[in-house]
């Protein structure tokens, strides 16, 4: 199969459109036909991009976790799905990814296929789509009647979470670009900040809850935003591996779940939510999307992996 594998070094890195085998589905496992990818920014300096679980090299790696497709083959001891189903999902940050022909998952990790869109939007919902939900509710505990100043609402998961909050009923303020003003209100932002001619925090100072997508001095600057009880989520690379007590209990990184994943599916079937797809990549130019991941368009930048 053709594979995108990473070589170099963090910082350093470079990659290549590769011949490989076909990897086989082991017990508990699931093999993916790829119809389409997502690129994540920042994928390149992760830890587990460079390194095994158990804290060795890793070496040739295929990158993106996310995907759209068709379950090839089952293997053994493997319920709930079978050969043809279109499904949707991600897979372990230690795994191979899908930026290939074929991936491998597990059932946990995946669920039916919306319906009412194609692999290429697909693609882009599970890690944005879990991580607002996952951000909003699981940790922000947001409701309805609370009020949420989401930071990067014009990203992919930025995107994501102005949908879920506006359709709880919560009270939306988001910073984007002046660009992307007007999109974030489509998306359903009652209040927008234009982060390059207002300070946020002089704007919102009392929200119950604020998702940081940016980090460095955002996440700080948050907590003045917020009201008293009030509560700051990141999931901001940069907040990753400091030591400050309040960026530690704040950070969280996506983790899978069927059953979110099959709502985000109902959700987009039914209207409520819409994924945003910035740009689509055919797998020949994929270098490009992942060493020059800079981007202005809102959402997500998508990898066509199979032609439909």
């Amino acid at each position: 199969m053709k594979a995108i594998r990473i070589y170099g070094s963090s910082g350093h890195a470079t990659v290549s459109l590769d011949e490989i085998a076909v990897p086989n589905p082991a017990t508990g496992e699931i093999l993916i036909r790829v119809h389409a990818t997502a690129v994540t920014p920042g994928e390149l300096e992760w830890s587990t991009t460079w390194q095994t679980q158990k804290g060795a090299p890793r070496v040739h790696a295929i990158p993106l976790h996310e995907f759209s497709g068709v379950v090839e083959q089952v293997g053994p001891n493997t319920e709930g799905f079978k050969k043809g189903d279109a499904v949707y999902g991600l897979n372990s940050w230690f795994s191979d990814g899908a930026a290939a022909d074929f991936c491998l998952t597990t059932p946990v990790e995946i669920a039916a296929k919306p319906a009412k869109i194609d692999h290429v939007q697909a693609a882009v919902v599970p890690i944005s789509g879990l991580t607002a939900w996952q951000a909003l509710f699981d940790h922000g505990k947001l409701t309805g009647t609370q009020k949420v100043l989401i930071h990067g609402g014009a990203g992919g998961v930025g995107s994501f979470a102005i949908q879920l909050a506006a359709w709880t009923g919560a009270f939306v303020a988001t910073t984007v670009s002046t660009a992307n003003i007007e999109f974030a209100r489509s998306l359903g932002a009652a209040e927008v900040i234009d982060y390059h001619k207002t300070r946020f925090e002089d704007q919102v100072r009392d929200a119950d809850l604020v998702l940081d997508l940016v980090g460095g001095d955002t996440f700080h600057r948050s907590l003045h935003a917020i009201k008293q009880g009030g509560k700051v989520v990141t999931i901001a690379t940069s907040s990753e591996s400091t030591d400050d007590p309040k960026v530690k209990a704040a950070f969280f990184i996506v983790e899978p779940s069927r059953p979110q994943l099959t709502e985000l599916a109902r959700l987009i079937d039914t209207g409520i939510l819409r994924p945003i797809v910035s740009e689509v990549v055919p797998m020949a130019n994929a270098a490009k999307a992942f060493l020059s991941p800079k981007k202005t368009a809102p959402g997500k930048v998508a990898l066509r992996v199979l032609t439909e």
